[in-house]
């Protein structure tokens, strides 16, 4: 009789032990969410350290003028870094329902992407002209051409990440 409480003993607690376990396997989804937005920011903290090394390089800035620039560009970066996420934010709203939408509704989204695009180019031309205060022209004028590059270096190494590359070529005999 003993052995047979020991037994239902020893077997609720490996049910309890395995219940555990399977249950902090799991994680919290809150914990997941701060982890995932952790990496997030790290990432986009990398991209931005590379967009300044870019930037500087490509502009060959003289230290007066860095001194002067980096804070214009800086707030330039910010203002349409916050009306962007709002876009992404709206979009995936919109899209996540779209088949669900009204015509109205749909209407509406793409009045908003037109209304952040004409946001951007507000501010785009805001802080051209606050560039030119900054720079001369030929350096803003280079420094719309590097961001560009730096976009297309940018999205070239992402793609080679997702793309394994070719095998190389087999020689024949």
């Amino acid at each position: 009789m003993k052995t047979m409480k020991k037994v239902k003993a020893v077997m609720l607690i490996g049910i309890i032990a395995c219940s555990t376990l399977s249950f902090a396997q799991k994680g919290d989804p809150e914990a997941k969410k701060e982890k995932r937005a952790e990496r997030q920011n790290e990432k986009r903290e990398d991209i931005e350290t590379l967009k300044i090394g870019f930037l500087t390089k490509r502009l060959d800035l003289t230290p007066e003028e860095a001194q002067k620039f980096w804070p214009v560009y800086n707030q330039y970066s910010y203002k349409l870094q916050d009306i962007r996420k709002k876009r992404r934010e709206d979009f995936r709203d919109t899209k996540q329902k779209f088949d669900e939408l009204s015509d109205k509704e749909v209407e509406a989204a793409v009045d908003n992407e037109i209304a952040f695009r004409q946001k951007e180019l507000d501010i785009q031309k805001e802080y051209h002209s606050k560039f030119k205060g900054v720079l001369p022209i030929k350096k803003v004028a280079k420094l719309y051409a590097s961001e560009e590059q730096f976009k297309m270096e940018l999205l070239n190494k992402l793609k080679d990440r997702k793309d394994p590359p070719p095998p190389p070529p087999r020689d024949r005999e």
